[in-house]
Parts: structure tokens; C-alpha cells; sequence
């Protein structure tokens, strides 16, 4: 399964960037994000 994961901005919270992974890389992904203190939203890709 594959999961697109999008960057939100800090301020109004809008997409920044998003990116398609596999469902085994979804973990480190997050835990980048968390380490940065950046805000995601994930979801099954299409």
C-alpha cells in the first residue's frame, strides 16, 4: 500500500509539499517530520 504524505506550513497549515511512499517508509518519515517539528498529513495514495 502507498501513502501520500504531505508538509504543512507552519502558519495556515497548506500543503508545502507532498510525497508518495510505500508503507514501510511511512515510519521514518514520520519520525523526520516529528524530529523537525514539522506538521504532516498522511493519506492512502490513489
Amino acid at each position: 500500500m502507498r501513502f501520500e504524505i504531505m508538509r504543512l506550513d507552519d502558519v495556515n497549515g497548506n500543503a508545502v509539499d507532498s510525497t508518495v511512499v510505500d508503507a514501510s517508509a511511512v515510519n521514518e518519515v514520520v519520525q523526520q517530520a516529528a524530529a523537525l517539528g514539522q506538521r504532516i498529513y498522511i493519506r492512502p495514495a490513489d
